[in-house]
């Protein structure tokens, strides 16, 4: 466990391979029943250059009516799969909050995908960390402050490695600036596939 910001906390091989793989076999099964889709920016329409999908009782999206969370697929209208339980281990162990996430975001990078610098603040619920997996290639993880001009660190997400932000770095602004091709055999294609788990609304 290593500490890259007050409340940015870092947990290298958190998964080791056996875990990865019966991951992996999860989210095989979620992606048949849920395929990944191209997200759009708002507004412009301009794709993303990842493709995602959702587990959970909410799931994210965007469009050009915008970002957020609703209960089904976009273009199957059937509800999300449910989160496996390797997911909701994780979160337990990780989170150190004391209700369940409701949505996990798993966001598929081709070997040339990146994020660029956002925050995630479409949840109601900021006392609540994301907590974040990552599968497949090394990510360039790049993370700043509260504030897009503030300064960037980077460090680089392996294959099992989690990470999680809470208390004061829940919306710093963060993002991926490339991936390291064929630094992992995980996924036989290449590229990466990160979860992130989050709690969207507030507790009852």
């Amino acid at each position: 466990m290593l500490t890259l910001a007050p409340g940015l906390t870092y947990y290298p091989d958190y998964l080791n391979r056996p875990a990865q793989e019966r991951l992996l076999q999860a989210l095989r099964e979620i992606t048949r029943d849920a395929p990944l889709f191209t997200p759009r920016m708002p507004r412009t329409g301009k794709p993303f250059s990842v493709r995602m999908t959702n587990c959970g009782p909410l799931g994210w999206v965007s469009d050009v009516e915008g970002y957020r969370y609703q209960p089904m697929h976009p273009d199957t209208g059937r509800p999300w799969p449910a989160m496996p339980d390797q997911v909701l281990a994780a979160w337990d162990s990780l989170s150190g909050y004391s209700h369940p996430p409701d949505a996990c975001l798993i966001n598929f990078y081709e070997p040339s995908a990146r994020m660029g610098l956002h925050q995630d603040k479409d949840e109601e619920e900021f006392a609540a960390p994301v907590v974040s997996l990552s599968l497949g290639d090394t990510a360039l993880f790049r993370y700043g402050g509260l504030d897009r001009k503030d300064p960037t660190k980077s460090v680089r997400l392996r294959s099992g490695d989690a990470i999680v932000f809470g208390g004061p770095a829940r919306l710093i602004y963060h993002g991926i600036d490339r991936l390291m091709a064929a630094s992992s055999d995980l996924l036989p294609q290449g590229g990466r596939l990160n979860l992130t788990l989050r709690k969207v609304g507030k507790p009852l």
